[in-house]
């Protein structure tokens, strides 16, 4: 079915001058188909998040970024890896991605970080996809969006909560626990835009457990490649935007009418992701947001319906405790072991300097 498009007007101001060009045509990829570790908390359990955002002694900000960032580089180190492997029933995602990798880069399309390579590419533009995106009726009728944290849809983040939204983001690779919920009630006009980083968000975030009751009206996921017909969208491979939906899904904070929407430049618009190859917690998207156009897919392509514990490796689950706790919790209230996937490796734990 042919994707819909839709001119929209800005809500807010731009924050730097752009002209919509002739954007090329997505790529078309039939002819390829035919044949973690836990850590120690940053806060005590019982902290509020008043409390960590006026005590810089308890919160490190240096320590959790270097963190952070050593973690991340161990992470897109072992996806480089994986992307190698022969006999991988999943390569052919990485030859999408390294192609999409690719092509922004060498069309300078990418922005910091770089390079682009196994991340959530930031691209030129985002600024205005997020704009755009904004604009989206859902997304102003919308009192609580999930939003990734990644650095494209930072503006996101950022528009979320200055338009007095409270705005639900998971902790990076959901490593030091779960979601964190910002709202502009809770942060000064000064700091708005450092709580729409990583850092931000472990120091002035509130931390949410399994048992939470919210109501989560959008969600908002980058992605790597996204097919503009169909909404079949690939991220970076580590699966973390479909365990946080199943997450979700679990907790009856969002259902199949949820939209889902995702941000990406036109160069990452790829026609041909062969949906019968996709699996059962593969996320689709409903709304693409690019610098040029909003694309609305009328995707077919059915969304999970919780976490899929027989896809999710022993590996894995012993990286993320809020799984683990969940895994234990509904054993017990079933008094069934959940399956578990097939093992995989994963990147090695960060080795912090003495």
């Amino acid at each position: 079915m042919d994707a819909q498009l839709l001119k929209m007007s800005h809500a807010f101001p731009l924050p730097i001058k752009w002209a919509p060009t002739t954007s090329n045509p997505p790529l078309n990829l039939p002819s390829l188909f035919q044949t973690k570790p836990p850590f120690p908390p940053l806060f005590s359990r019982n902290l509020t998040a008043t409390a960590a955002r006026r005590s810089d002694a308890t919160f490190d900000e240096t320590a959790y970024e270097a963190r952070r960032l050593s973690l991340d580089a161990a992470s897109r180190e072992s996806m480089a890896e994986k992307s190698t492997i022969e006999g991988d029933p999943k390569a052919w995602k990485w030859v999408i991605r390294k192609r999409v990798w690719d092509l922004m880069e060498a069309r300078n399309i990418a922005q910091f970080p770089r390079p682009v390579h196994h991340r959530i590419p930031n691209f030129t533009g985002a600024h205005v996809a997020a704009q755009k995106l904004s604009d989206l009726q859902v997304f102003k009728e919308a009192k609580c969006v999930k939003v990734n944290p990644d650095t494209p849809q930072k503006q996101v983040r950022f528009l979320t909560l200055n338009g007095g939204k409270k705005l639900l983001t998971p902790q990076p690779r959901l490593r030091t626990g779960f979601f964190s919920v910002l709202e502009y009630s809770m942060l000064s006009p000064d700091s708005i835009k450092e709580a729409c980083t990583s850092v931000g968000v472990a120091k002035y975030g509130k931390p949410i457990g399994l048992e939470e009751k919210i109501k989560v009206d959008l969600i908002v996921v980058g992605s790597v490649a996204v097919d503009p017909k169909t909404g079949a969208r690939l991220g970076k491979g580590e699966g973390f935007a479909e365990l946080e939906y199943g997450m979700l899904r679990y907790m009856g904070s969002i259902d199949d009418s949820t939209p889902i929407v995702t941000s990406v430049h036109d160069e990452q618009l790829v026609d041909g992701i062969p949906i019968d190859k996709l699996l059962v917690h593969d996320v689709p998207v409903d709304i693409i947001c690019t610098p040029t156009r909003i694309i609305f897919t009328n995707t077919s392509i059915p969304k999970p319906q919780g976490i899929y514990w027989d896809k999710l490796s022993p590996e894995k689950l012993g990286q993320i405790k809020i799984l683990r706790e969940l895994k234990r919790k509904i054993e017990r209230e079933t008094g069934e072991k959940l399956p578990t996937g097939s093992s995989e490796k994963l990147p090695p734990t960060a080795r912090r300097k003495r």
